[in-house]
């Protein structure tokens, strides 16, 4: 009995050593890992004016139906009246980027002379955040001024998204609020805001709660390998016959 405990002592040593390495490698793994890419200027699709993209999906969080919808009615807005909306959803920005300067620097890339930039719209939203911004050339802001294009990303297409990230029912919101005011019809305005008064949030985000449990499962496991071998070689040390008498 007293042989079996000491080997099992021994190899119980020798599996949580090597757990302890693994463990803090897999520890390592589940607290630096991004849970998305950013997205640069440079992962960006190459368009100009006239193409028949209207909506680049990176996040891929409108549904196949609505940009479908979405783009059809663009496309007419644009055959209709010649000016032209685009659509941009990227999942996160690259470190020092805003949604403003990225925004500006893809219309710039896409529509990179006046002439070609103005009569587009450009609106982008940074899933990551929910922070979004719009761009829009000349032409267009003779019809759109630049306190309803503020308006259309900060009230019409947050509205949604601040009421359960409802991507699909935002950009259709703004898509009809742009096409009727760059159909010359008046401006339908923002939605009316609801004023709920709510009690913050304890629940927490997905990568939160999976980061959460890693890190407890992890701490659980470094304390059971330290504490199994000592208590296996306690339980040895009793069963030793007494050296007195």
């Amino acid at each position: 009995m007293k042989r079996l405990l000491k080997q099992l002592y021994y190899w119980q040593k020798y599996i949580y050593q090597n757990l302890i390495i693994l463990l803090a490698i897999a520890m390592s793994m589940a607290l630096f890992t991004t849970p998305a890419l950013a997205t640069g200027l440079y992962d960006m699709p190459t368009l100009k004016a006239g193409d028949p993209t209207w909506i680049v999906d990176e996040a891929e969080v409108l549904s196949r139906s609505n940009e479908g919808s979405i783009s059809n009615t663009l496309k007419e807005l644009a055959d209709q009246t010649g000016n032209e909306v685009r659509i941009v959803t990227i999942r996160r920005l690259d470190y020092g980027e805003t949604p403003t300067t990225f925004t500006q620097a893809l219309f710039k890339k896409w529509f990179p002379t006046p002439e070609a930039q103005a009569n587009q719209a450009l609106l982008m939203v940074d899933t990551l955040t929910n922070s979004s911004a719009i761009v829009t050339g000349d032409r267009v802001k003779s019809l759109m001024s630049d306190e309803i294009a503020e308006s259309v990303a900060s009230e019409t297409l947050m509205a949604p998204l601040r009421n359960g990230n409802k991507y699909n029912q935002a950009f259709l919101d703004a898509s009809d609020r742009i096409v009727a005011v760059l159909s010359g019809q008046p401006d339908p305005g923002p939605p009316e805001i609801v004023d709920n008064v709510q009690l913050e949030s304890n629940f927490v985000k997905a990568d939160e709660v999976d980061r959460g449990n890693a890190t407890a499962w992890v701490i659980g496991l470094l304390v059971a390998a330290t504490i199994i071998p000592m208590a296996t070689y306690y339980i040895y040390q009793v069963n030793q016959p007494s050296s007195e008498g």
